[in-house]
């Protein structure tokens, strides 16, 4: 006689949006999972037949693949606020990098990385990019939490906090890759800083490096006007084709902001299948420019998501960035059909997913792909009537409809409580560092 199939969990969303293939929304179906995958798609009365240890109703909820935040620097949350409303530059050479010189440590990292993580995890959240100093650090943190991450050494030809010069910071990376390749939920990338960071012949120790290793790359590029020109003055050439030149692009390229870009850029990201993350909200803030999203989109090039740092954005609501494309994009290209929603969505998850080399493994609720998943309640006033779930969540959502997370098929939030991060614990240590960073008692 035939055993009856078991499962862990069966979700019963009103909606779930598979993300692929795109546009689809499907109503009234059920996602069962087993261990860390997916293990079925049906609709419900068929997934309801089989055996379940748990079975979870979410009437008002529509379903999707965990959100995928390309880009950041998580643990500079801890000077989210600190000094706002300047330009690129002033902002960050005359008041951030001191500010890391005189108080970046293992502990800063620590606890910042700690409240990034916490504040996505309840934004949706299901994977990162993190570049920021002290990396081994933020791998410990990221195994403890249960989210999934890439994490980025970071190169600049200058020392940095924990780091005193590139050759040390390829040492650490390799090493730190080594440490982490067998993990589940933890990748290793290189993050040279920018262009105007790092010199030719750094640039060429990385790309000798890359050479070995099937790793990825995360670069701040063609952020501002100034950048590009600075380059052409200084090298003759922008600073993309300087980069493709030094041998980095490839697959696994990640170029981060793109606010300045013209056909020849878009021919060496097309030619080398390199992925851009657009950060919407912290080029806005900094004025730094605008993304061509709606131009690279039609060329055929992956476009992911990313918040930035909170330093720069403030906030890490992956929801809020995909209305912040979508509204931008409209308004760049003079196109209102330009990203429309499903796009939105698809940019903050498979499509970050593919930039971050994992688009196997997440981004798409596929069965065999592992369960990173995320229930968005659609019940509140704001989001009422629901013509479209997926209009809503990208036009009328943010972070705080966010109900219940999933990654690798175990729950980390559940009816908007962290399961494995102590909430209180960690405000306390933001609200430590406030004080002694403002020189202030309490």
């Amino acid at each position: 006689m035939p055993q009856p199939i078991h499962y862990d969990t069966l979700l019963l969303p009103k909606w779930l949006v598979p993300v692929e293939p795109a546009g689809v929304v499907l109503e009234n179906y059920g996602l069962a999972i087993r261990g860390d995958s997916i293990a079925l798609l049906a609709p419900r009365e068929r997934a309801l037949k089989y055996s379940y240890a748990q079975v979870l109703e979410l009437p008002d909820s529509v379903l999707v693949p965990g959100l995928v935040n390309a880009h950041g620097h998580a643990a500079m949350s801890l000077f989210r606020g600190m000094a706002d409303d300047l330009p690129l530059h002033s902002w960050l050479q005359d008041h951030i990098w001191p500010a890391e010189a005189r108080w970046v440590d293992e502990d800063f990292v620590r606890d910042g990385t700690d409240l990034a993580i916490a504040e996505q995890l309840l934004a949706g959240v299901t994977c990162f990019s993190d570049m920021y100093f002290y990396p081994e650090v933020a791998c410990q943190q990221v195994h403890h939490s249960g989210i999934r991450a890439q994490i980025c050494m970071p190169v600049a030809d200058f020392p940095m906090p924990g780091i005193r010069d590139v050759d040390e910071a390829l040492r650490m990376g390799l090493a730190l890759h080594d440490d982490f390749k067998v993990h589940p939920r933890i990748d290793l990338a290189f993050g040279p800083h920018a262009p105007y960071t790092v010199s030719d012949a750094n640039l060429d120790k990385l790309a000798a490096l890359l050479n070995q290793l099937d790793i990825g790359v995360q670069m701040h590029l063609h952020e501002t006007a100034r950048e590009v020109q600075e380059s052409l003055q200084l090298h003759g050439q922008r600073p993309l084709a300087r980069v493709a030149e030094r041998g980095l692009l490839g697959p696994l390229f990640q170029a981060v902001h793109m606010t300045q870009v013209d056909t020849a850029d878009i021919q060496l990201l097309l030619a080398n299948n390199c992925s851009l993350v657009h950060c919407p909200q912290s080029n806005l803030k900094l004025a730094s420019g605008f993304c061509p999203v709606d131009r690279l989109w039609q060329a055929g090039i992956n476009v992911a998501l990313g918040t930035d740092g909170a330093a720069s954005n403030n906030t890490l609501d992956v929801l809020l960035e995909m209305r912040s494309a979508a509204l931008l994009a409209k308004a760049v290209s003079g196109n209102a059909a330009a990203l429309n929603a499903h796009q939105a969505l698809r940019m903050a998850t498979l499509n970050g997913a593919r930039a971050l080399g994992l688009q196997d493994k997440t981004g798409s609720l596929e069965s065999g792909k592992l369960a990173d998943l995320v229930s968005i309640n659609l019940s509140a006033l704001a989001t009422q009537p629901v013509y479209d779930p997926v209009s809503q969540l990208v036009y009328a959502c943010h972070g705080s409809a966010v109900e219940h997370v999933w990654v690798g098929g175990k729950q980390l939030v559940h009816n908007r409580q962290l399961l494995r991060m102590d909430a209180e614990a960690i405000r306390a240590r933001a609200k430590q560092w406030r004080a002694r960073i403002q020189g202030t008692k309490g």
